[in-house]
């Protein structure tokens, strides 16, 4: 219909505006309609998109409480940081040790004969046989690449070398071919053997081949206790730590393992935080504000009010399997308020770590504990077509249906448009016949008058 866009041809009518007119009076209560419903549908998806991102952030403050060791952490202090480090895991008994490094776990290392020619000396050609930790492997020297630094590349660039590194050293007698295990402890020794060239045998001759620094394991003795590691970190020597050693001690040095109140704390806080973080956004979605009159998108929500429900139990049910005093949250000190936060009572819960802190690991990390049951029930909520999932794809369709009655309003103003401006424009049209007519009798007119007065 472009050629019929223009105002009146001839009657001065403004049909672009009667008929922009009409068709928005006619399209605006559906619109209003269409529109009202896409708010609601868009303001309750988001809301649902919102509680879901909460409930998994929950989730994850909560899933690392579920074993009671999160809740038994240790700490770990060496009395003298230069010979050791430690940490320890909740597993670790509270407790002293003394502690002597006898020596250090150390690396398989050989190195060749100086060879004043430096690393271009051609060596010659042949096959190196290196075994180490047990293991053997061929490297060949091929004839057009024999030098020392040829030799050190085919080392390392070899398929099978399992742990090997050659490097070269230069000295004031020379350069030599230096082999070192990438592996500490007795068992990772390297040995090399030559088939070849006889500058070749002759590098690796045994007379030739000199030991830089012995394979060996790391020694520890805890009190009379002594203990072998092919490594300087120790994880098997005392349950649940893990030493780290740096130097030879000339005698004992102290280690003291003792229970992280200040850690266990801090995550006790993070608990309450994070629950406290999902609440104030339920109570948003679902809320009513009084001075403002605004309701949430999810006031009244069944969904809502069953998934709050459910949270408040794992919060305030006793945790089954547990006897005597502590079997709640609110025993260790966490109590629900009247807005339905959390608030930790410090005090109580420091009486409750100094007399029983194993309690308060049950209360939380034991099979049935509250961060057991939290994790449980929420990860049910999120789970694909669970009451969450099912909401947000009905809620998805609604407003793929509102996109289809959008196209279908405009496919429907579009012809009522068209309409309209056919009518206008045959009105237009007559109008302007009509003003033609007028026009020409007037003229008639005129000139019977004019005839008339001339004849008198």
């Amino acid at each position: 219909m472009a050629g019929l866009q223009a105002s009146g041809l001839g009657s001065g009518l403004d049909i672009n505006s009667l008929v922009s007119q009409l068709v928005a009076a006619e399209r605006a209560p559906y619109e209003t309609q269409i529109t009202r419903r896409e708010s609601k549908a868009t303001l309750e998806l988001s809301a649902l998109s919102q509680l879901k991102g909460a409930l998994s952030s929950f989730k994850n403050a909560v899933d690392p409480l579920k074993s009671e060791g999160a809740f038994s952490p240790r700490t770990a202090t060496s009395g003298d940081t230069d010979i050791f480090t430690a940490s320890a895991q909740g597993s670790a008994a509270v407790g002293s040790y003394d502690i002597e490094v006898v020596q250090l776990a150390k690396a398989h290392q050989i190195a060749s004969a100086a060879y004043s020619g430096g690393s271009s000396t051609e060596i010659g050609a042949g096959t190196l046989s290196i075994t180490f930790a047990g293991t053997t492997f061929d490297v060949e020297i091929k004839p057009d690449a024999t030098t020392l630094a040829d030799i050190r590349d085919a080392i390392n660039s070899a398929p099978e070398n399992n742990g090997v590194q050659a490097t070269l050293l230069n000295e004031v007698g020379g350069t030599r071919l230096v082999l070192t295990s990438s592996k500490t402890g007795a068992a990772n020794t390297i040995q090399v053997s030559a088939s070849g060239d006889g500058g070749l045998l002759q590098l690796v001759n045994a007379t030739q081949m000199s030991t830089v620094q012995e394979a060996q394991d790391a020694h520890i003795r805890i009190g009379t206790f002594d203990h072998y590691s092919s490594t300087n970190t120790v994880d098997k020597a005392i349950d649940g730590v893990t030493l780290t050693l740096k130097a030879e001690s000339e005698g004992p040095v102290s280690l003291e393992i003792s229970q992280d109140t200040a850690l266990l704390k801090q995550r006790i806080n993070s608990f309450v935080t994070a629950y406290n973080s999902l609440q104030s956004t339920i109570t948003k979605l679902r809320g009513y504000d009084a001075a403002t009159k605004t309701a949430g998108p999810l006031l009244g929500d069944a969904l809502v009010r069953g998934i709050e429900a459910q949270l408040r139990s794992d919060l305030s049910d006793p945790v089954s399997g547990l006897a005597g005093p502590y079997t709640t949250l609110s025993a260790i000190g966490i109590t629900k308020q009247v807005d339905g936060t959390l608030k930790l009572d410090e005090a109580k819960l420091d009486q409750v770590l100094s007399e029983n802190s194993s309690a308060v690991a049950r209360i939380f990390g034991s099979e049935n504990g509250v961060a057991a049951r939290l994790s449980s029930h929420i990860e049910d909520q999120l789970k694909a077509d669970a009451a969450l999932d099912t909401r947000n794809k009905a809620i998805q369709k609604t407003l793929d249906t509102i996109e289809a009655d959008k196209e279908t309003l405009d496919a429907r103003m579009a012809t009522v448009e068209n309409r309209y401006r056919q009518q206008f424009t045959q009105l237009d049209i007559l109008l302007a016949r009509l003003q033609t007519t007028s026009s020409y009798l007037g003229t008639q007119l005129q000139s019977l008058q004019n005839l008339a007065n001339g004849g008198s």
